[in-house]
């Protein structure tokens, strides 16, 4: 038994044996902790799952969905990713505000009003449309999941779900060479901060719990991205090159979570450069 299966009370570890064993072992253990702790305590009705690209959320998030199962509290697992705008939307930013709004992930390049829209029809009685994103097509698809509503839990994840504006002072200097070289007068990653205190704020505040998976660094993104480019088909992934550029959108925000979530997420996970759970901390009074 490893240590942190130790960590588990005897419902959680009835759980996590029911748990499908083709899911990273340090998931099924956090999931079932979690979950045990919702159904013993009261379980809160939107959860957020954020961490830095390749972390392992979508993964974590299922297990998650499955454990809560185990326990009878009916889940649904979302992800920010498929609120992303339609491309049209997104090719008239970068032709109106800026030529880096057509790279979907950053904050302002989703349609905030229709998450919120999605989250709160999730507790309503009937069914709720759930958008679904194609990345293979880099657009929303035509065709919507349906959910029979209403949940017990609706878990959200994304990369920069709970993000927070940064100091305006640290977006003075860019953070690579993308931001030097085409973000040289800021002004993209100034919009990227004035949408996280404007619509996104609200979105986040909603979440009754936060858990951040706290990537090593940036470097660990970069490789944990390539390695995901194995899953997608063959005329879809993308080289070193071109993850290199598409991370290089996300790292100013990676690194300032990295700085600003261990502060305020309930709960934080702590993953090492083998993509294993290194420490878990909770904050206190949770």
């Amino acid at each position: 038994m490893t240590a942190l299966q130790q960590t588990l009370s005897a419902p959680a570890r009835a759980c996590f044996a029911a748990l499908d064993v083709a899911l990273p072992e340090d998931w099924r253990v956090l999931a079932a902790q979690w979950a045990a702790a919702w159904a013993a305590a009261g379980v809160p009705q939107r959860v957020a799952l954020s961490g830095g690209q390749g972390a392992g959320k979508t993964t974590l998030a299922g297990a998650i969905v499955a454990a809560a199962g185990h326990f009878g509290i009916k889940a649904v697992a979302l992800s920010l990713d498929d609120f992303y705008l339609t491309r049209a939307e997104r090719i008239g930013l970068g032709q109106t505000v800026h030529p880096l709004c057509v790279t979907r992930g950053p904050p302002d390049s989703h349609d905030v009003a229709l998450c919120e829209a999605t989250l709160a029809r999730l507790f309503q009685p009937g069914t709720a449309s759930i958008p679904v994103f194609d990345k293979g097509r880099d657009d929303r698809s035509p065709t919507p999941r349906t959910v029979a509503t209403p949940v017990d839990l609706a878990l959200i994840e994304g990369w920069c779900v709970g993000a927070r504006p940064e100091p305006a002072a640290r977006l003075a200097t860019p953070i690579n060479a993308l931001e030097a070289n085409e973000d040289a007068s800021g002004v993209w990653r100034r919009r990227i901060n004035a949408a996280l205190a404007s619509d996104y704020a609200g979105l986040f505040a909603s979440f009754d719990q936060l858990i951040y998976l706290r990537v090593p660094d940036i470097a660990a993104v970069r490789r944990w991205r390539l390695l995901a480019e194995r899953d997608r088909p063959p005329a879809q992934r993308l080289d070193a090159a071109a993850i290199e550029r598409f991370v290089a959108h996300y790292e100013r925000l990676t690194v300032w979570m990295r700085e600003d979530l261990p502060t305020r997420a309930d709960v934080v996970v702590e993953l090492d450069g083998q993509h294993r759970v290194a420490e878990v901390s909770q904050r206190a009074g949770d």
